[in-house]
């Protein structure tokens, strides 16, 4: 039996400049192409978790402008439930400018608008009408206040349900957030923050987690730490290496990308972060959901926009075909 995916994050509109190269601070570089597009990390997670026949809703918060109407509908269109989604009077959407040079790489600006107005109590009340289980996902996203992800994640965990954190941004979290989390899932540089973030409360040095020696950082964060607090796994995302798994006391798990010309890498980690929640909530272990999310987010890499390249289940299904584990 297939469980729900429970996403409780952000909602935004992307306007996205296709440019010859990134530029540097203070640079003006010319002759781009401009598109919009839905997005978001939230929303983009929850659409990649119902394109892979997750039952989905998310939970969130929209402004009252005209980009509230689109972007509950292109939701919906989706197949995503969204009335969980509020309304925040007198705000506007969130809105996210992004810039992506030819190789697929990408630099993000967001304007939170309503995101940053998700409340501990319109999350508490969401779940209460949610009532997630044993079998469910909570997926939660570092784009709306820290205090809303906290308590999305208690409630799920004492629900029962299976908890994933996107830490993106890494910024303010620690040990007493992601110690209520069954899979953290940091990018390398996401994971550079939490350790230097671990070594500034624990008054350890802390260093760079170079690629090579990702396993070992995020083995630190899988570590109960005094008051038992720690992540029961971490999947970190290397970009084109694909990921690390890790879990405390158990070997690490390499999850090699399949080789891919990227267009854009935009909504990459999303796409994988919503592949990972449909696998759990479908019952996949999770080496196995992990390795489905790899193939997801890389495979989303092919075309532009945050949405554009996430997957179907038989699509996906037919990427996986004859790769290796």
């Amino acid at each position: 039996m297939t469980g729900r995916v429970i996403v409780v994050g952000s909602v935004n509109v992307d306007l996205v400049v296709w440019a010859p190269r990134l530029p540097r601070p203070g640079e003006t570089v010319l002759g781009g192409e401009f598109a919009r597009h839905h997005g978001g990390k939230g929303g983009n997670q929850a659409v990649a978790a119902a394109r892979l026949g997750a039952p989905t809703t998310i939970v969130g918060a929209l402004g009252d402008d005209d980009h509230a109407a689109d972007a509950r509908a292109a939701l919906a269109t989706e197949g995503v439930a969204t009335d969980a989604l509020a309304t925040v009077s007198g705000t506007p959407t969130g809105v996210a400018l992004i810039v992506v040079d030819p190789k697929g790489e990408n630099l993000i600006a967001v304007a939170a608008g309503a995101n940053a107005a998700l409340t501990p109590a319109m999350v508490a009340e969401a779940l209460e009408r949610l009532v997630p289980a044993p079998g469910d996902v909570v997926m939660a996203g570092h784009e709306v206040p820290t205090a809303a992800v906290r308590e999305a994640l208690r409630r799920a965990r004492e629900a029962g349900a299976t908890t994933i954190l996107n830490p993106a941004p890494a910024e303010g979290l620690d040990r007493g957030v992601f110690g209520l989390v069954d899979v953290l899932t940091p990018n390398h540089g996401e994971l550079v923050e939490l350790i230097a973030a671990e070594a500034r409360r624990t008054g350890r040095s802390g260093g760079a987690a170079p690629a090579s020696t990702a396993a070992l950082a995020a083995a630190t964060l899988a570590e109960p730490g005094p008051e038992g607090e720690g992540a029961r796994a971490v999947l970190v995302s290397l970009g084109s290496r694909g990921a690390i798994l890790v879990r405390a006391g158990v070997p690490a798990v390499d999850l090699a990308a399949p080789a891919v010309e990227a267009v854009d890498a935009t909504g990459a980690g999303d796409a994988l972060n919503g592949a990972l929640a449909a696998g759990l909530a479908a019952g996949l272990d999770l080496e196995t959901a992990a390795h489905r999310a790899v193939v997801a987010a890389t495979r989303s890499t092919l075309h532009p926009g945050a949405r554009g390249g996430l997957l179907d289940t038989a699509e996906l299904d037919r990427r996986l075909a004859g790769l290796p584990r």
